[in-house]
């Protein structure tokens, strides 16, 4: 077995760079558009404020499933077609986005209002009041939650098989396909899921706890 996943393995980690790829540029995308709804979930306009609620309300409640076949089969619909690498990194990104502004909204809260108000005392704008005060104080709080959430991103890629996207599950069942070794294969890709995982896991909770003394 061991030497079947040794030949299997160049065809798993071109998947796995596949994965990676689409894992980075959806936190690339994904986290900012969750700062911008969280400022949009704490605006003192109550329109904005309600509108980006629904937005995120919908985003959180609609399956990522759902999302990817609407961005990758329902988009051409209206004109816009994108390959299933596009449409991965539209639709995970718009996922994390809608669950990662809790995130940000819980850190921005956090920061005392006693500063906020010596912000406003000193004549600070808004702008540069989110820049210098608030922000800074907050992604002490909203790091580690944030790298974390990067984990699921990244197991969320394996959806990415349903839209034919060459990642690593797709690359597994393609080797199944070929030599008939399902379980075997999928053990293997598991794992290397499962190791990848873990490694961010312990990687953060080292950053936490340094953070934390």
């Amino acid at each position: 077995m061991f030497e079947q996943w040794i030949q299997w393995l160049p065809g798993l980690l071109s998947g796995l760079q596949t994965s990676l790829a689409v894992t980075g540029l959806s936190l690339l995308l994904g986290l900012p558009l969750g700062l911008v709804f969280a400022f949009g979930m704490i605006s003192r306009t109550r329109i904005l404020r309600q509108a980006t609620i629904l937005v995120v309300e919908l985003g959180r409640g609609i399956p990522l499933l759902v999302v990817l076949y609407v961005v990758y089969f329902g988009l051409p619909d209206g004109g816009i077609v994108l390959e299933s690498f596009a449409a991965a990194v539209v639709a995970i990104a718009f996922n994390t986005g809608a669950y990662t502004s809790e995130i940000f909204r819980a850190g921005l809260l956090s920061v005392p209002r006693g500063h906020i108000e010596a912000a406003q005392s000193l004549g600070l704008n808004w702008t540069d009041e989110a820049r210098y005060i608030v922000l800074p104080q907050a992604l002490r709080a909203i790091v580690p939650p944030l790298m974390s959430y990067s984990v699921i991103v990244f197991q969320a890629t394996s959806l990415g098989y349903a839209i034919a996207l060459p990642e690593l599950l797709n690359s597994a069942y393609q080797i199944g396909s070929v030599t008939f070794e399902f379980l075997s294969v999928f053990i293997l890709a598991g794992l290397i899921y499962a190791a990848l995982s873990i490694l961010v896991s312990r990687f953060v909770d080292a950053i936490h706890s340094k953070t934390a003394h």
